[in-house]
C-alpha cells in the first residue's frame, strides 16, 4: 500500500522558444496566448484541478514575465475596481489559483530535461513529484482536468506507488520527433484511461528503431525513487541529460506504467501546432464561440469564391 501524495509538480520554463522566433525574443513561450490566457496559465490551472499544491517553475533570467503574470497587481486591481470592471477583476484576481504556491528555481544552464528537474531538488528532492511540459496542452474542454489525464495519473501514483507517464499515438513518420515507450505485446489494446508496464523507452528513435507508435506527451508522476538516478544520467540525444534516460535507469529496479491520454492534446510549441490551438479554444471559448464560428465560415466562403475566380 503506496501512502505518499503528489502534492508537487515541476514545470520547466527555461527554454528559448526557438521554434516560435521571432515572437518569442522578447516574449517567453510560455506567455504566448490561447485566446484571453497565455498558455503558462493553462497548464498551471490543470495542475490545480489535478491536486497539486506546490508548483515548482524552472525559470531563466529572460522569463521575468512568467513570474510577474502570476503576482498580485495592485495597480491593475485598484483601476478595475474604480472603473467597476468587476468581471475583468474577478479574471486578473484568479490568475494563480488560491490552492497553489509558486516558487521560482532558475536553470542557469540548458543541459536537458533531466537537469531542468534536478534544479529543482532543494524543493522536492525525496518525495514524489509531477512534471508538466507547458507547450503542451491537453484540451480541457474534451476530457475533465479534475478526474481525468494527470489527475487520475496522479490517482493511480497514489494507489500503487508505480510512476506514471503519459502516452498517445502518433504517426509512424513523426516518432523521431518524440520519446516512444515500448509495452511489449500491449500496444493495441492500450484504450483512453488504460495503464500499462513500460518495457523500455527511447528518446527520438529512427522509424526502423521505434518500438511503438505511441510517443510520450509530455506529463509525468515520478517516484520519488528516481532522485538519485538523475546525477547517474549520462549525457544522450543532443548532447543533453535527457529524462527518458533517466526513467530508464528507474525502469531497471521499478515499474513504471504508460497511461493512455483521454482527449486530445496539442503542441503549442511550433508554429501550425500554436495556430491549430488557437482556432480550437477560440470556437469552444463561452465568449466568443458563436461570432468565431460564423467568421471561420465566413472566410471559408471567400476562400472557395477567389478559387472559382482563379479557376475562370
Amino acid at each position: 500500500m503506496n501512502n505518499l501524495k503528489v502534492k508537487k509538480a515541476i514545470i520547466p520554463v527555461a527554454g528559448l522558444g526557438t521554434r516560435m522566433l521571432p515572437a518569442t525574443k522578447a516574449i517567453p513561450k510560455e506567455m504566448l496566448p490561447i485566446v484571453d490566457k497565455p498558455l503558462i496559465q493553462y497548464v498551471i490551472n490543470e495542475a490545480a484541478r489535478a491536486g497539486i499544491e506546490t508548483i515548482v517553475l524552472i525559470t531563466h533570467s529572460s522569463k521575468n514575465a512568467i513570474e510577474n503574470h502570476f503576482s498580485k497587481s495592485f495597480e491593475l486591481e485598484t483601476t478595475l475596481e474604480r472603473r467597476i470592471k468587476r468581471q475583468l477583476l474577478d479574471d486578473v484576481q484568479n490568475i494563480c489559483p488560491h490552492n497553489i504556491n509558486i516558487v521560482h528555481v532558475r536553470q542557469d544552464e540548458a543541459l536537458g530535461l533531466a537537469h531542468a528537474i534536478r534544479c529543482a531538488a532543494p524543493v522536492v528532492e525525496g518525495e514524489p513529484f509531477a512534471i508538466l511540459l507547458p507547450d503542451v496542452l491537453i484540451d480541457e474542454y474534451l476530457s475533465d482536468p479534475s478526474k481525468d489525464n494527470l489527475a487520475e495519473m496522479v490517482k493511480n501514483f497514489e494507489a500503487t506507488g508505480i510512476s506514471q507517464v503519459m502516452v498517445e499515438k502518433v504517426p509512424m513518420d513523426m516518432v523521431s520527433n518524440f520519446g516512444i515507450v515500448d509495452l511489449g505485446n500491449n500496444t493495441k489494446s492500450l484504450t483512453p484511461g488504460a495503464t500499462a508496464q513500460i518495457k523500455n523507452l527511447i528518446e527520438k528513435p529512427s522509424i526502423k528503431d521505434a518500438p511503438s507508435d505511441l510517443a510520450i506527451v509530455g506529463r509525468y508522476v515520478l517516484s520519488q525513487e528516481i532522485w538519485p538516478l538523475f546525477k547517474e544520467t549520462p549525457l544522450g540525444a543532443g548532447g543533453e541529460i535527457q529524462l527518458t534516460d533517466t526513467m530508464r535507469l528507474l525502469l531497471r529496479h521499478a515499474d513504471i506504467q504508460a497511461y493512455a491520454m483521454k482527449g486530445v492534446s496539442h503542441d503549442c510549441g511550433r508554429k501550425l501546432g500554436y495556430a491549430e490551438t488557437f482556432v480550437d479554444y477560440a470556437l469552444q471559448h463561452p465568449a466568443i464561440k458563436d461570432e468565431f464560428l460564423q467568421f471561420l465560415k465566413d472566410k471559408v466562403k471567400e476562400l472557395e469564391a477567389s478559387t472559382e475566380e482563379a479557376k475562370a
